[in-house]
């Protein structure tokens, strides 16, 4: 069932999309080689605990750790432990926090130090695919017209997109219906209507779409071994078009 939140209801999981973004800013900061992805996660948990909220990921279905920290290869889920950031890295952070209730989801992929052309087109177009997903997100649409509009999108550009992994509702419970894949024909799926609100998150790949999952149980990789971008926004759908709850 797909449950529509009320204003207050979206007020409350922005104020916790803030906190996300503040998250991200000092992550931006401390992104650089020689830091290790342990490092990051400690400081983005001290920023969760020290708003009164709760590292949404920790102990999700026994998950470590308050942060999802992939590099390079890594898809999403990437554990933090002591992996030093490297000159030319790709760092991706997931974060989610719960507070009064609520949840809210975001992720971001950033450059470590400087990074080839390749690696920095794929950045460019993950993120841009997120927002051309994100427009699609009006009344009137349907849900998989977002799907398709992130996958005509990184088609076009050269890249893949990771087809095993979705996004997806999120309210009261991290994940709720609907799914929301990053490809598909459009105008399939329910309509788009006020009140939903969805984690729209692009996964995109320099090879392949095929990924597996790592020995830890967590860590998904390529299974090319190339790298891969995560983008992540939660969107509610409103009478004056798409807000994003974590910008």
């Amino acid at each position: 069932m797909i449950y529509l939140k009320s204003p207050s209801e979206i007020a409350t999981i922005k104020r916790n999309g803030a906190i996300i973004k503040t998250c991200m800013e000092a992550a931006a900061e401390m992104i650089r080689p020689g830091v290790k992805k342990e490092d990051i996660d400690r400081a983005i948990e001290k920023i969760i605990i020290d708003a009164k909220a709760k590292p949404a990921f920790k102990g999700f279905h026994g998950y470590p750790a308050a942060t999802c920290i992939s590099v390079n290869e890594e898809v999403v889920h990437g554990i933090p432990n002591g992996r030093v950031l490297k000159e030319g890295d790709i760092c991706g952070i997931d974060v989610g926090v719960l507070k009064d209730g609520y949840y809210a989801d975001a992720a971001r992929t950033f450059p470590v130090g400087k990074i080839s052309t390749k690696t920095r087109q794929l950045l460019d177009v993950t993120s841009a695919a997120l927002d051309k997903g994100i427009d699609r997100a009006r009344i009137g649409n349907r849900l998989s017209d977002i799907s398709h509009a992130i996958e005509n999108y990184v088609l076009e550009n050269g890249f893949s997109v990771v087809k095993t992994l979705v996004g997806h509702g999120i309210g009261q419970q991290m994940h709720e219906e609907p799914q929301v894949p990053n490809f598909g024909p459009p105008a399939h799926g329910p309509d788009l209507r006020e009140g939903l609100v969805i984690a729209i998150e692009p996964m995109v790949n320099t090879g392949g779409s095929d990924v597996f999952t790592l020995q830890d149980g967590w860590t998904v990789v390529t299974a090319d071994s190339g790298c891969s971008a995560h983008f992540e926004d939660t969107v509610a759908v409103t009478a004056n078009g798409p807000e994003i709850l974590t910008r």
